[in-house]
């Protein structure tokens, strides 16, 4: 069977609409945005429940200062993670266009590799004019035995998914919270639009690919498709929680800091409210149990 077979009517109505959709809603992301020449001293640059220190009760051991600094670089995190996660999926898709077998899905992947370049200039935009630098790129990849090239489609595809709708829940908060400026609840209301489209494609996407999987019936290769997905998940979670983050926030021994925090049994249940589409999704298709 070829890759041009896993492709259903779902995956072709989905390009179809997604495509039109792309095409009429088209902006120019140079000319969207007010760039401000800073952002009030005074403001908040993250939703004070998407601060990793929400609900653990170690903001009690802060200052408001070092709290306000906080919502800085964890913002500054937040939008360097979208840097670098957009540059490695862009190299992914970009892999995939008018290879064969692909000739359905190409039609929407130039929009998105279009939409996440100009996605990536904005949030690298703001990272350097407003914290003066972008994060590094702390991401290490998995080891992993050989796979199908199904198989590896599903990785592919699962990762963009993943860390997509991951990243939306954050987006579609903060564009719709009043008391952020307007800079970054407009960076976030952009994304969000475009992600809408983007994890609509995806889900279609990593469906087709893994009935293909289930298919083929390799008990093995859908272990190991679950075990990534799980693993990814928690991955792209962690990296929410940023050890410069706290040092650039004067927090005392961010690395003991942050384990602290990821040791708060509530960020279980904040992981499950920011994660949990996701989750459901891939229970729904079978993935996970």
């Amino acid at each position: 069977m070829t890759t041009a077979t896993i492709w259903d009517r779902e995956v072709q109505t989905a390009v179809d609409r997604l495509t039109r959709a792309a095409e009429n809603e088209y902006y120019n992301p140079y000319q969207t945005f007010d760039w401000p020449e800073e952002i009030a001293p005074d403001a908040k640059w993250l939703s004070d429940e998407l601060l990793s220190t929400h609900g653990t009760g170690l903001e009690e051991e802060l200052t408001p200062e070092q709290l306000r600094l906080l919502g800085k670089w964890e913002s500054i995190n937040f939008y360097s993670l979208n840097v670098h996660g957009i540059r490695e999926l862009i190299l992914e898709v970009v892999n995939r266009i008018h290879m064969p077998g692909y000739e359905i899905p190409t039609r929407f992947f130039h929009h998105f590799v279009g939409e996440e370049n100009e996605h990536m200039w904005f949030f690298a935009e703001f990272c350097l004019r407003y914290g003066g630098r972008i994060f590094p790129d702390l991401t290490m990849a998995f080891p992993r035995e050989e796979h199908s090239a199904e198989f590896e489609n599903f990785i592919v595809f699962s990762r963009i998914l993943i860390f997509e709708q991951i990243v939306d829940h954050f987006n579609s908060r903060m564009a719709a919270d009043a008391s952020l400026p307007e800079t970054i609840r407009a960076i976030n209301r952009i994304h969000h639009q475009d992600e809408s489209r983007h994890i609509a494609f995806g889900c279609q996407l990593v469906r087709a690919v893994h009935e293909r999987l289930r298919a083929v019936g390799d008990e093995r290769e859908l272990a190991a498709a679950a075990e990534y997905v799980e693993r990814y998940i928690t991955l792209t979670l962690q990296q929410l929680y940023s050890v410069e983050a706290y040092r650039a926030a004067g927090i005392p021994d961010p690395l003991a800091f942050r384990g602290r925090v990821l040791a708060s049994p509530r960020r279980a249940a904040v992981h499950e409210q920011i994660a949990g589409r996701t989750y459901a999704f891939y229970r729904r298709i079978g993935v996970l149990a």
